[in-house]
């Protein structure tokens, strides 16, 4: 997948893209289609992205996909507007912080199966700062990621498993009580300011 990573260009048209929907939609007002004919060909197809946006360093919001459903440009206004009003651990961002906000769009591969055999397999397999992480809990159905951004917190496999069931809504240590499914994805990260 890295020879797939996006242009410059590219990272950039989506930056613009999520920059507008979130200050549209912060603001109340429609958000327009992209224009598609001056958009590169590669924000058309299908892609998974998440957006973060972070107000002096600090996390404020994040929202993504982890499989690729709609086209990148729209999957990334969607994101942008969601991480702006819907993150359920903040309050919505108002029109006056928008000048504080910094916006990270995460470009996902597709998420892989992670084979393990034991509690202590997966800490061995897991590769910090690297991988992104899903798991779900195949009993219930309930579901949570980490973005390899999160390993910057979060170092240690461990404790960063145990922060991960806790997003999932379970105990710290369900991973280590019974066999989940994790599937593991690389991004490619790029912020306002740094393309």
């Amino acid at each position: 997948m890295d020879g797939q990573w996006l242009t410059p260009v590219e990272q950039k048209a989506l930056l613009l893209l999520a920059r507008d929907a979130l200050e549209r939609g912060v603001r109340g007002l429609p958000i327009p289609e992209p224009d598609w004919d001056r958009l590169p060909p590669r924000l058309r197809e299908p892609g998974a992205t998440f957006v973060t946006l972070t107000k002096h360093g600090q996390l404020r919001g994040c929202i993504g996909s982890l499989e690729p459903r709609l086209p990148l440009a729209l999957d990334v206004q969607k994101n942008a507007v969601a991480a702006a009003l819907q993150d359920p651990r903040f309050f919505p961002v108002t029109p006056d912080e928008l000048p504080e906000i910094r916006v990270e769009v995460s470009y996902l591969t597709p998420p892989k199966p992670l084979p393990y055999t034991s509690p202590e397999d997966l800490l061995r397999k897991l590769k910090p700062g690297v991988h992104g992480v899903v798991l779900v809990d195949p009993d219930t159905g309930r579901r949570a990621t980490f973005l390899p951004q999160v390993w910057e917190q979060l170092p240690d496999p461990e404790v960063f498993l145990s922060h991960l069931s806790m997003k999932m809504g379970a105990p710290p240590d369900l991973w280590r009580r019974k066999p989940l499914d994790v599937y593991v994805y690389t991004v490619q990260k790029f912020a306002e300011g740094e393309v």
